[in-house]
């Protein structure tokens, strides 16, 4: 198929779910992980003990965590596009982020994903512009919404 086919076909996904991620657990290893590897150590993360009498009444997972598990989660998203004429896509960058929730330790969060936006910026690559809004299970509020940035290079 040629780029330009792609491109339009990609182009009427634009404002469409493309799909949901599979659950993901944050227990307190992962949380422990993440903040021996950012060195944030802050105690609603890490003390469980002092967490408790805490504002939260438990650890949270860090918001950058959230975050970071965006890429990760969308692997369990299948485009509604034909991935064979995808040489590569990237990251290319956040436009906006926001953590209207917190994540308590032992929750289960995913990713819904929705197109927002396509930019051809020269032939054979395209930049979209997906909008994730990461789901707590069981809570009506999201954990985090972000425009993640993605370079498609097309064969």
């Amino acid at each position: 198929m040629n780029q330009q086919s792609v491109v339009e076909k990609i182009k009427n996904l634009i404002g469409k779910e493309l799909g949901v991620s599979n659950w993901v657990v944050i227990d307190q290893k992962r949380i422990n992980q993440f903040a021996e590897c950012t060195d944030d150590h802050q105690w609603i993360h890490v003390d469980v003990e002092k967490a408790a009498r805490g504002p939260f009444g438990k650890t949270i997972a860090h918001g950058y965590l959230t975050l970071s598990l965006i890429s990760g989660m969308s692997y369990g998203v299948r485009f509604p596009f034909d991935m064979s004429d995808v040489q590569m896509m990237i990251n290319y960058g956040l436009n906006k982020v926001r953590f209207l929730n917190p994540v308590p330790v032992n929750s289960r969060i995913r990713t819904r994903v929705v197109l927002a936006e396509i930019d051809e910026k020269t032939p054979g690559r395209v930049l979209l512009t997906y909008r994730h809004t990461i789901e707590i299970e069981g809570q009506d509020k999201p954990a985090c919404v972000a425009e993640t940035l993605g370079m498609l290079f097309l064969k």
